[in-house]
């Protein structure tokens, strides 16, 4: 009996060791031909395909098995099969790459988010259209006639802009924010309308105190009276995304505290959902919005509004401003509140507290204190054109709430949440393009607009007569809105962007924060100062800026007094001589170059040089359509030669078995070949792409 189990337990083990051995050749027969097929078509395949690829061609090798009466001629005939199997696999993946591409795993799981976003978004859409329907927007919706009477004055217009106010105010979110937009582009909306959605600046319903004391210990990780001594249960403001409160630091000075209101992420983001998608579809669909840019101006949008979320970034925006303008220094002209960071969060911000009035309750006070109200224009303005023209970071929403006047008369800035930041040759292109301003010069302006868009293309139609017509079109923009006895206003400004969008030219969206910071600013002084002249303003400080890039501190010189000119002439000497200096070995061989061409075109052997595929774009270009040719190429031969070896080869050759002919035998191996070459073009040709190619 023992003798019997042993056997029987040597038996099992023998066996086991057999299936072993069998499922471990065929998985390695499985893999290795996914694997060639991969290679062979120039892609990666991961595990699953190569799984699924290489279980097709186990299959089709096992049905590919040809009826022979002897083993010998089973064993030469196994390449073929093995080609049959790899062409098998390789379709496999072709197919696979066409209609299931990479990552379709996860196709449910994607299409579950859409239709969950889509529900959302139409849940959200239903309840705003029963928003403005409450509020009275229906007809002027609806009616082009009832639009038009709600944009002019009188009762039916002022009920339309009240409405209009409310809904948005109730709709919350982004939808704030677009009012807030829209509430200083005074050249889009008449003025009753203005009035209303200036009101969306602080007019906001505050969130209750509980909500916001629970938040608040929430970010601060301690109890509210542990961090203040005391603080204002009534907001001092609401906006959209924050409410402020007063507050007095425990044994510290009186501050703002900014809270940002709970559960508004969510709802901004549902709201950014919306938009983003209302302007990819109209970009998808409209032709014409391609050239307005409108998926690039959602996405600002929204990464403008996500940035406001973060209060962490608004309070480094402050710290770059300040420091930009002098703004923490005691005697600055401009002040920017301290940022306390050991109470700064992502929704939680406190900042010091500045005593004065907003831009909109400025003129009233300032004439009550006797100031100068063009004095604080003009030093609030000049504050805005050093952020951008000398430092490059300005506050990008300088509206009436966001400005203050502080009790000594001096400036103070609040909400940093959106700043703009423009790079030295933005700056340079502004001051050249106010400069041409101030001296009336239409090509100049020209010039400094291309370099201020970094483009000179229009539309792909012919360049110079686009340029000429744009320079005139410029003379004439100047004359109308810069010329003697005119008022520059926001109307300037849009008539500027539809004069470019005329000659398709995109403005990037850092000077398109520019433009609207300026023309926010521009309706910000006419609250103080109505007859301000922002572009008298701008001119001036353009030049200053432009005379100071001629001035320069040359390392180890002689002083002013020392070189035998005045302090202007000597730095501007010293300028023309750097300069000349550099274009020195340049101006050093133009005489010889202008002369040897000369001579080559009178004596007519002028030829140009063009270095043909210099681009490694168009080398890799290049050799892979050489590369498809060649493939191509092999599969058609190698195919008409395995026609030919099968079809004229046949009882004309030597046998390999007493079953197979040799002629035969070899031509469907090329055929096989010849297939697997076809089908790689095939790929090649039809790959999509952004799919990896060849390798």
């Amino acid at each position: 009996m023992t003798w019997l189990a042993a056997t029987s337990i040597d038996d099992l083990s023998f066996g086991l060791l057999i299936v072993l051995i069998a499922v471990s050749s065929l998985g390695v027969f499985v893999f290795g031909v996914s694997a060639i097929s991969g290679r062979l078509l120039g892609i990666r395949v991961g595990p699953l395909r190569a799984l699924g690829a290489g279980l097709v061609g186990l299959g089709a090798m096992l049905a590919f098995k040809p009826t022979m009466h002897d083993q010998q001629s089973m064993g030469v005939l196994y390449g073929v099969q093995v080609g049959v199997s790899v062409l098998a696999a390789m379709a496999t993946l072709v197919l696979a790459e066409v209609f299931l591409p990479r990552g379709s795993w996860a196709l449910p799981l994607r299409l579950w988010r859409a239709v969950r976003s889509r529900l959302r978004r139409t849940r959200r859409y239903s309840q705003i259209s029963r928003i403005f329907m409450r509020n009275g927007l229906s007809r002027p919706l609806r009616s082009r006639h009832s639009l038009e009477r709600a944009l002019r004055p009188g009762e039916f217009g002022d009920r339309t802009a009240r409405g209009l106010r409310l809904a948005l105010e109730e709709c919350g979110g982004a939808f704030i924010k677009l009012g807030q937009l829209l509430s200083t582009r005074r050249d889009l909306l008449p003025p009753h309308f203005i009035g209303e959605l200036s009101r969306l600046q602080s007019d906001v319903a505050p969130a209750p105190w509980g909500e916001v004391a629970a938040l608040l210990r929430e970010e601060l990780g301690r109890p509210v009276d542990d961090a203040f001594e005391w603080i204002e249960q009534i907001p001092l403001a609401a906006a959209s995304i924050a409410q402020v409160h007063r507050a007095k630091l425990r044994g510290g000075p009186v501050v703002v505290v900014k809270v940002q209101r709970p559960g508004i992420r969510e709802m901004v983001e549902r709201d950014l959902d919306i938009v983003l998608a209302v302007t990819r579809g109209l970009q998808r669909r409209s032709r014409s919005s391609h050239a307005m840019g409108l998926r690039d101006l959602g996405d600002g949008f929204a990464t403008s509004v996500r940035e406001e979320l973060d209060f962490r970034i608004e309070a480094n925006n402050a710290a770059v401003v300040a420091a930009s303008c002098g703004g923490y220094e005691a005697d600055a002209a401009v002040r920017v509140p301290r940022v306390y960071e050991e109470f700064t969060t992502a929704r939680v911000l406190v900042q010091e507290w500045l005593e004065g009035v907003t831009f909109d309750r400025a003129a009233a006070v300032a004439d009550g204190r006797g100031l100068d109200r063009r004095r604080i224009a003009r030093t609030a303005f000049a504050a805005m054109l050093h952020q951008i023209l000398r430092a490059g970071v300005f506050h990008a929403d300088p509206h009436p709430g966001n400005v203050l006047l502080l009790e000594d008369g001096r400036i103070g800035l609040l909400d940093f949440g959106s700043v703009g930041r423009i790079d030295p040759s933005v700056r340079h292109a502004l001051q050249e393009m106010l400069v041409a301003v101030d001296r009336g010069d239409r090509a100049g302006l020209h010039d400094a607009l291309m370099a201020l868009l970094g483009t000179r293309a229009t539309r792909g139609e012919d360049l110079m007569l686009n340029s000429l017509l744009l320079e005139r079109e410029l003379g004439q923009f100047m004359a109308q809105h810069l010329g003697a006895g005119a008022r520059p206003d926001t109307e300037m400004f849009t008539a500027l962007f539809q004069l470019l969008a005329r000659f398709g030219l995109a403005v990037p969206p850092e000077v398109a924060a520019v433009f609207r910071a300026l023309a926010t600013i521009e309706g910000t002084l006419s609250r103080v100062a109505p007859d301000f002249n922002m572009i008298d303003e701008a001119r001036a400080v353009a030049v200053d800026l432009l005379t100071d890039r001629l001035r320069f501190r040359a390392t180890g010189a002689g002083s002013e007094e020392e070189s035998g000119f005045g302090p202007g002439l000597s730095s501007l000497a010293r300028s023309a001589a750097h300069e000349f200096l550099s274009a020195l070995p340049m101006l050093r061989r133009l005489p010889r170059r202008a002369e040897r061409i000369g001579a080559s075109l009178e004596e007519g052997r002028f030829t140009v040089r063009v270095r043909v595929l210099a681009d490694e774009r168009e080398r890799r270009f290049v050799s892979g359509l050489i590369h498809q040719l060649t493939v191509t190429l092999l599969a058609a031969c190698t195919g008409l030669m395995g026609v030919v070896l099968v079809v004229f080869g046949t009882g004309r050759g030597p046998r390999v078995t007493a079953e197979v002919e040799l002629f035969p035998l070899l031509g469907y191996q090329v055929l096989a070949v010849s297939a697997i070459l076809m089908l790689r073009a095939l790929y090649t040709a039809i790959r999509r792409p952004n799919s990896p190619g060849p390798s």
